[in-house]
């Protein structure tokens, strides 16, 4: 069955009576039925749908032709079409086929003459473009339609596959689609800093009339700006990413990804991607038009859309992006290091920033000397710019260090853990006098089950070569208070930080030979069935205490 050249022409209400009517000489069979079912359905796919939108996909290099004329019995009417690119631009046009109201008549009742069929074959090699556009931007085209003619988009993408949404609509009277920007639509910049950008943008006239139904979004990334937020979903779902519809916000419709991080605060919404570029994040925002976006890192570019989102339609206008670079970081404070002298730093867990000091060596041989009061640090050193040691410290660590006269040394010390860290530094010659006493192989106190009572515990601890004093406290706790006081205790106060009335004695020892370097200690007087806490302090001839590490021992409950 071949098909008359016109019928490519025809608006759906006459495509189906002009294409009935051509074929009534032929023979009705099966097939032949299947056959009109199949091509009516073919051209009712490219027929494009009044007040609806609709979504189109693009295969590269090749044209796709949609079509539309005015229904039959309306003279002229306005009409609107809105084209969305989702991803990389796209080539689009719209064409009109002029044709006489008789002539549709007779095509529609089956009997055109051939004259008439050759004088508008020409004519259809004629169809005039009325409008073409290049580009990724939101286009919007408003024409008068008549129902003498035919209307043709055609749309071409040649970068790649892609995707687009296009809104046809001829009511002008039921309210727009797409919310309505503020004839001044850009957005501006009124506050930079360190880690924040302050963004403000005038209310769209759709906030105002329809409030419950329009909301704001605010998108930021470090890329590049987006003129539509269906072409910002799409560059986060070519990332892996899965970005909810706007739609879908709330907290369980939605099922994260891994790489997706939620937060729900203040009525706001935010949504931050991890992707290869960087994150991006998606924040709904209500109708607020002044917003402050936090976290963000320093000295970095990053670009910001917004997005005015009709709720019930689930479609949305961009206004015009705009883009902003925060302050850089400021210097640290540097702490210049006095021989000798030891200082105590307290790192605080909410800023993950580096504690820096400088020291110039005024000796060729030097010693950095740490002591881990409280948490976890991560040490840093530098010598003249150039990394010589970088570790996480426990306890108390030396490091000797060679080099020139007047080197430069910059220590940097962090905190590794979500609760404040404590640190004792010194920087002193290698020859220099030792700030602390001399340390056995190890910290640990020992306890004896064998020898544990109702009311004495026995202890021991190494000892060193050299004569120190050691001292021994004890302190009740409760059952439920063990991993507390292990967690909060300051490995670097001393005996004078302890009630008297935990002092249990202090005594002197020490062993040439280290093997035998163990000393042991029975506390009695304790009460049956009680936790205790067991501390030992050493101190040498400087006087600077070293804390044991801390022994929790419960005696026994029945004996």
């Amino acid at each position: 069955l071949k098909m008359p050249w016109y019928l490519f022409y025809l608006p759906l209400h006459l495509l189906t009576a002009a294409f009935l009517c051509h074929s009534v000489k032929v023979t009705t069979t099966s097939s032949q039925k299947s056959f009109k079912t199949d091509l009516f359905n073919f051209y009712h796919s490219l027929i494009l749908a009044d007040g609806k939108e609709t979504t189109i996909h693009l295969l590269k290099d090749i044209p796709k032709r949609y079509y539309f004329a005015l229904e039959e019995g309306r003279a002229l009417a306005p009409f609107t079409i809105t084209v969305t690119p989702c991803d990389v631009p796209i080539e689009w046009s719209i064409l009109v086929q002029k044709a006489s109201a008789p002539f549709l008549g007779k095509v529609a009742r089956g009997d055109p003459d051939t004259q008439e069929v050759s004088t508008s074959q020409k004519a259809s090699s004629m169809a005039s473009t009325i409008f073409n556009y290049k580009g990724n931007s939101v286009e919007t085209y408003m024409g008068m339609s008549s129902h003498s003619a035919l209307y043709m988009l055609e749309f071409l993408s040649t970068e790649r596959d892609t995707h687009i949404t296009v809104y046809l609509t001829t009511d002008m009277t039921s309210g727009h689609l797409y919310p309505e920007l503020p004839l001044d639509p850009r957005i501006d910049v009124i506050g930079v800093g360190h880690t924040t950008v302050t963004l403000t943008w005038k209310h769209s006239p759709s906030v105002l009339q329809h409030r419950e139904n329009i909301q704001y979004c605010l998108l930021v990334n470090e890329k590049h700006n987006y003129k539509s937020l269906c072409a910002a979903e799409t560059a986060i779902r070519s990332s892996g990413m899965k970005l909810p519809p706007t739609l879908a916000l709330s907290l369980s419709s939605y099922l994260l990804e891994p790489q997706q991080v939620m937060i729900l605060s203040n009525s706001e919404l935010s949504i931050i991607n991890k992707v290869s570029s960087g994150e991006v994040r998606q924040i709904c925002l209500g109708t607020k038009n002044t917003y402050t976006v936090p976290n963000l890192s320093p000295s970095t570019q990053y670009y910001f859309d917004v997005f005015v989102v009709n709720l019930l339609a689930n479609a949305s206008a961009a206004y015009t992006g705009t883009f902003a670079r925060t302050l850089e970081e400021p210097e640290p404070k540097v702490t210049e290091l006095k021989e000798g002298k030891v200082i105590q730093v307290v790192l605080d867990e909410k800023n993950q920033k580096f504690y820096s000091m400088q020291y110039q060596a005024r000796h060729k041989k030097i010693q950095f000397t740490f002591q881990l009061c409280r948490g976890q640090v991560q040490v840093h050193i530098e010598k003249n710019g150039k990394t010589v040691a970088s570790e996480n410290i426990s306890g108390l660590r030396y490091f000797s260090l060679r080099g020139k006269l007047l080197d430069t040394y910059l220590v940097k010390l962090r905190s590794t853990e979500e609760s404040n860290s404590s640190v004792k530094v010194q920087v002193a010659p290698r020859f220099h006098k030792p700030l602390f006493p001399l340390l056995p192989e190890s910290l640990k106190i020992k306890s004896f089950s064998k020898l544990r009572t109702c009311n004495s515990i026995t202890i021991a601890w190494l000892g060193t070569q050299e004569d120190s004093k050691y001292c021994v406290y004890k302190k009740r706790i409760e059952d439920d208070q063990a991993w507390m006081e292990l967690q909060r205790t300051d490995r670097c106060s001393g005996p004078e930080s302890r009630h008297k009335s935990e002092k249990v004695l202090c005594k002197y020892f020490y062993d040439r030979n280290l093997q035998r370097a163990v000393t042991t200690e029975t506390i009695k007087g304790l009460n049956a069935g009680t936790l205790y806490l067991f501390d030992v302090y050493l101190s040498g001839p400087s006087g600077i205490p070293i804390r044991y590490h801390s022994k929790v021992v419960k005696t026994r409950k029945n004996c």
